[in-house]
Order: C-alpha cells, then structure tokens, then sequence
C-alpha cells in the first residue's frame, strides 16, 4: 500500500517497506520536514508543538518517533496524550503553539495511523503548504540539532478538559434546559479517545443517564470505525429495545459524529450538519458551507433563514476557507462533521453534540420529529478501487463531456447537477479509491444514478 500524501494528512499501514508504507523512517522525515516547513514559514528559530493522538494501537510507537524528531529538531513539544482531533487543535491556540501534529487514521481500520498536520491557528495546512512539505520531504538531507539546542518535552493533560469547558460556556449551549430534560444517552466510542472526552461533556452537561459501548480507549476497534449504518448495529438494536432519547456515535478521533433516533434508526449521518445548523441559524444568521458531496438539505434549510449556502471542494481545510471567506456562521461535511466557528475552525463532534441536545432540550422534539422537519434526501455512497496504471483524469474528463449537457462543476472531480438530484465523482483524499455520490429524492433514484456512473466508468476502462 502507497502512503497517502494529502490535504487531510500523510497515512498509510503500519509496517512494511519505507516508502510505501507508514514506517518509523516515513515518519522521522515527515516530522523533520514539518518541524523545518514551520520554522521556514514562520520564522522562528524555536517551535513549540503540540501532539496528541488517539487511541489505535500504533499511537504510542508512532507517538514516542514524532515527539522525539521534533525534540531533534529543536522543537519544544508538548504531549497531550490520548485526546481528540478537535482538542489537538484547540490545544494549538490555548497553549500558543506554532503547530500541531495529530496522530490518526480517523476512520480508517485499526492497522492505518497517521500524522494530521496543524498551523499556529489550529487548522490544518493548506494544500499549497503540505506540497511545499513534501518537497523539503523529497529533498531530504536534514539537519537536526546538537544537543545543547534539544528541544524541550513537556505533557499536558488537562486539554480535553479545556475543549469541554469552552462548549459549555457557549451561548447556543443551554446547560439548564438539557439538564432539566433528563435525557437518556447511549453513546458508542469504537475503544477510542471518543469514551474519555464525551462522557466529561455529557457530565457537566448535566445528562446522568449514559450508557456507553466500546468506551475503553483500547485501540481494538469492535467494528469498522466509519460510523456508517452498516457498522452501528449494536447500538442501533440497544436504542430500538430500550428506552433511550439519542445515540451518538463517532469515528475514533472524534471529528465526525452520527446520530440515533430514539428507535433505533439512523437520523443520517448527512443530517447532522443540517440539524445542528437549523438550530444554530434560528439564533445566529450568517451563511452556512459544506463540500460537493454533501446533502442538498443544508441549502434547503439556509434558504428558510434566507441566508446563502456555497459548496466548496472535499476536505476540512477547503470547507473552511471557504467558510472564512463568506463569513459563515455554520458549516461542515456531509459524513457528520460539524465547524462551528465561534468555537473553533474544526469539525467536532463535541460542540456537535452539546448543540443537537441544546436543540433537543429546547424544542422539546424527539430525534425522529426533528428529522422529519427536512426535506427527505437519499445519498448512495459508493467506492470502486482502480488498478494504479488507471488514469482517473482520463477517466473524469470522459464523465464530464458525456454529461455536458447538464450542469458540472469541476473543482473537486466531476459534480453533475440534475434538476431534483446530482452525481459527484473524484479520488479520495485518504484511500486510493474513487468515491461515487449521488443524491436524488428516493433511494432507488440515487443509487440507479451511481450504479449507472460506476458502469459508465468500467465501459471507459475497457475501450
């Protein structure tokens, strides 16, 4: 397996051949070469960098390589440990750090890990940014520090703490009316750092009655981590036998959160942007953002507020400079990452979570009846892995003049907008893979239009 070098970081498997996996010589070099891109772009001479991880099984080894590396290279570091995507970024700000490394797969299988790379602002670098990185990676020939110029290493613990406290004291959050609501939580934490963070917030949120699955943060994870309704059956049957208000379930860094109705079925993973979204737009107006792939809803409900939606590409960082550049109040992406900026520029599951029950609380509404106040959209997510001799621009441009007719858009693969429903096709960012969506307003419209592209596809291979 080739390492993955992207946007949404450098990852690859654990173990194998320098090179072409994640390996402790991947990772020495990628660090070095970020530690020198930051002081380069920066400035400065001494760094100070924060690190924290989640709770996979190669964390520590890959941790104790990054800490050390950026210690050669001057760096000062500071550990926080197991801990959780957005409060490694939120750490970067807090502690006034010139960076941050997040150890993490995300959603990917346990034998995956890797390095998610943060400016001072806590964000991730851009793509212009990580190929300069990659190009002081190709380069090589680094020179580390002598040992009177070491950096420092330093643990932090109290940083999971701090993200909680800043929710609570959010103005959207409503700790008197989720307290007063008595709600019943399930909660499933794939082993992860997701079982330490969100039981402290649902605690001084005031929610007594949790139940959490898999909250050990062992690193074994007991299903596929992708919180997908194929991999959530557990939780699904315990909410549908017992007496719960809502399940929530996150990926094993805690950036993406799903949601359970109190019957057991899925609220919809796109849904959770636009839920949390109606409830932010009834108190704070402003536009709302999320990528190409992402459900129609979230226009449909910023046009009740009479507010504009824009779509940008795939990934974190161009959903938030697109963000930044409408001055949205409310944005994210379609497989449950919520960026609430007035907390920080980061998905998060955590602030996700306090403000769906602060809607919960004061609406007074079931999941279920929240759901249905949005138009019913039905997305096929679909994947089909190609021979790497396999030229995908080829492949996207074909898709493009034989949909000419419609409306494409081209800055993220191929988007293709039909009057009551789309197609998106384009190469992931985190596994080498071209990813094909399609939303229409039944389910059997979208996925006829996915399969219809995935054949169109296999026709073109074969010519």
């Amino acid at each position: 397996m080739s390492l993955i070098k992207s946007i949404s970081g450098i990852r690859g498997t654990i173990g194998g051949k320098s090179g072409e996996n994640l390996t402790p010589i991947d990772i020495v070099n990628f660090t070095t070469a970020y530690s020198i891109f930051l002081s380069e772009r920066l400035d400065k001479k001494k760094l100070k960098i924060v690190v924290g991880r989640d709770a996979r099984i190669s964390g520590s080894m890959v941790n104790n390589l990054v800490c050390a590396t950026l210690q050669s290279t001057g760096a000062d570091v500071v550990d926080l440990g197991l801990s959780t995507t957005p409060t490694v970024e939120m750490a970067v700000t807090k502690l006034q750090a010139d960076g941050g490394i997040i150890i993490t797969a995300s959603h990917n299988p346990m034998e995956w890990n890797a390095l998610k790379l943060l400016n001072e602002y806590g964000e991730f670098i851009s793509a212009q940014e990580g190929a300069q990185l990659l190009e002081l990676v190709n380069k090589g020939n680094f020179i580390y520090a002598p040992v009177k110029q070491l950096g420092s290493y330093s643990q932090y613990n109290h940083a999971i703490a701090d993200h909680v406290d800043a929710i609570l004291k959010l103005n959207l959050v409503d700790l008197q009316a989720i307290s007063e609501a008595h709600f019943k939580v399930a909660l499933d934490a794939v082993n992860s750092t997701g079982g330490m963070a969100i039981s402290l917030l649902l605690d001084k949120l005031g929610v007594q009655n949790v139940t959490i699955l898999n909250g050990e943060p062992t690193g074994i994870f007991p299903h596929n981590p992708e919180p997908l309704p194929e991999h959530l059956h557990e939780i699904s049957n315990l909410l549908a036998a017992q007496n719960f208000d809502v399940g929530f379930v996150v990926d094993p860094d805690v950036d993406r959160l799903a949601i359970i109705n109190e019957n057991g079925e899925m609220f919809g993973e796109e849904y959770t942007l636009v839920a949390v979204a109606d409830y932010v737009l009834q108190y704070q107006k402003g536009n709302t953002v999320s990528n190409l792939s992402s459900s129609r809803a979230l226009r449909d409900v910023s046009h009740k507020y009479q507010v504009d939606y824009f779509a940008s590409a795939v990934g974190e960082v161009n959903v938030i400079e697109k963000m930044k550049e409408h001055n949205a109040v409310i944005g994210g992406e379609g497989n449950g990452g919520v960026i609430y900026p007035t907390l920080h520029y980061g998905r998060d599951a955590l602030v996700g979570i306090a403000l769906f029950l602060s809607f919960m609380a004061k609406t007074k509404k079931t999941c279920s009846e929240i759901k249905r106040l949005y138009p019913a959209y039905y997305i096929s997510k679909n994947k089909i892995s190609l021979p790497p001799e396999i030229d995908v621009k080829a492949i996207l441009e074909h898709l493009k003049k034989k949909y000419s007719d419609y409306k494409v858009t081209t800055i993220d693969g191929v988007k293709i907008d039909f009057e009551d429903s789309w197609l998106h096709i384009r190469s992931s960012n985190t596994e080498p893979i071209i990813r094909i969506y399609a939303e229409a307003t039944t389910e059997p419209t979208s996925q006829f239009l996915a399969d219809k592209i995935i054949t169109d596809i296999r026709e073109f291979i074969n010519l």
